[in-house]
């Protein structure tokens, strides 16, 4: 195995004894015991990953983006960290709270949020990310006062069609002069949010879109003599899934952004403003791996090997829908050399159920437990009960201890929410 590899694996990641050892736990222990897939968790990288947001950005609201990973356990253990959280359903919403996240550290997101999400936010005190004009009067009907309007620069990022977000056109926050008679309609509002997509691999577009937002606040004050006291630059930081992917540490983008945004406000004349971030993949990607048990090992042709898994798109759907890379290997033979390459495919009922298009491997065997790392976020998170498969169970690890934060759904699970069996 190439080493280099584990540096997309977790902070606590070791091979002893050509074993994989996570949080000072054995992956195949770990297998063992709670059954696969399973995705594990590991507690020291959310900490550190935590604490390298709140090191690069002193004194900002640094809110975790509850949808790439809903978890109570994480949760708790962020606003242990100094985090609050991003929500956008009352789901999520309901998740912060058991947290006890508190009403200021929540920031409230969704294009089409509901009366009752709305309502509950304005109880909370929460900052509530205005979406539209429309939810600007329901808002105001409601007693809300706390805002951020977001705005849409029009701004491509380089990343896939399906997460960018701050394009003209985008689902997403108002056109600019819908935002300036937002602004205009709620002068109460305490600053402006721009997100220009998730997994940002490069500094560029993330860089003008800090320019925009500060030339953007300069043409509000001198239209309505209003400047932001909070500036909202979502999140975005991507995770490296691959060697061949560029890599960025928090500190180094997060570091770019903050003097960049001083440097173009004070440029401005601007006043300095109170910074707002929302990380999710960043917090939680590498701190997550999935076991998986290998079944068939089936050579198709001449260049292509399948090692089937015993999960798949319903637990990661990030390949099918993104084009997501993954690597992965043997957790009990780490350190073997490869036998050759071969195709991860899943065990659903369709062709495009493919992990990883390939990686090399020592020979795999039915029964040996693979593992792919920086599969933290977005996988749980998005997976589904295709085939009827109950998703998988998550585990934290620490000190060489493991507990369950989220159950394994079984089967009687999904046929609980059945209706009654009989004649209509």
């Amino acid at each position: 195995m190439d080493m280099e590899l584990l540096d997309l694996f977790p902070d606590t990641a070791s091979v002893s004894g050509g074993e994989l050892v996570l949080g000072g736990a054995r992956a195949t222990d770990l297998a063992r015991e709670f059954g696969t897939p399973l995705v594990v968790y590991d507690e020291q990288t959310l900490r550190s990953q935590a604490r390298a947001y709140v090191d690069a950005a002193p004194g900002a609201l640094v809110a975790y983006g509850t949808k790439a990973f809903p978890s109570v356990a994480v949760l708790k253990l962020f606003l242990e960290e100094g985090l609050g959280a991003d929500v956008s359903t009352t789901g999520e919403l309901e998740f912060a709270l058991r947290a006890g996240v508190p009403g200021e550290r929540l920031v409230i997101h969704g294009n089409n949020k509901e009366d009752e999400l709305l309502r509950r936010s304005i109880e909370l005190g929460a900052l509530i990310v205005l979406d539209s004009i429309d939810e600007l009067e329901r808002a105001q009907a409601a007693g809300g006062t706390r805002f951020l309007v977001r705005v849409t620069p029009g701004i491509e990022a380089d990343t896939h069609e399906a997460i960018k977000t701050a394009h003209h056109g985008s689902k997403f926050g108002l056109p600019p002069e819908d935002a300036v008679e937002a602004v205009r309609r709620a002068p109460e509002a305490e600053g402006l949010h721009v997100h220009v997509g998730s997994q940002l691999m490069h500094f560029g577009a993330a860089l003008m879109t800090v320019d925009w937002i500060a030339q953007f606040s300069a043409r509000l004050r001198a239209e309505l003599d209003w400047t932001p006291r909070v500036i909202d630059l979502g999140g975005g930081l991507g995770a490296r899934h691959v060697l061949e992917e560029p890599s960025f540490t928090i500190g180094e983008f997060v570091g770019g952004l903050v003097g960049e945004l001083q440097r173009s406000f004070h440029l401005l004349g601007l006043p300095p403003t109170q910074l707002v971030l929302e990380p999710g993949r960043s917090l939680v990607s590498r701190a997550g791996v999935t076991l998986y048990t290998v079944g068939n090992v089936k050579r198709a042709s001449t260049a292509t090997t399948y090692v089937t898994v015993d999960g798949g798109m319903s637990d990661n759907p990030r390949p099918a829908m993104y084009n997501a890379r993954y690597t992965a290997l043997l957790a009990h033979r780490a350190d073997a050399e490869p036998a050759e390459a071969y195709t991860v495919a899943g065990k659903h009922c369709e062709s495009g159920d493919v992990l990883i298009e390939r990686v090399e491997l020592p020979a795999p065997q039915r029964g040996d437990v693979l593992a792919v790392p920086v599969t933290g976020a977005y996988t749980l998170a998005m997976s589904s009960t295709y085939n009827a498969v109950p998703r998988p169970a998550a585990v934290l690890v620490a000190d060489g201890k493991a507990r369950v934060i989220r159950r394994r759904e079984t089967v009687a699970d999904l046929l609980a929410l059945e209706g009654p069996v009989g004649s209509a």
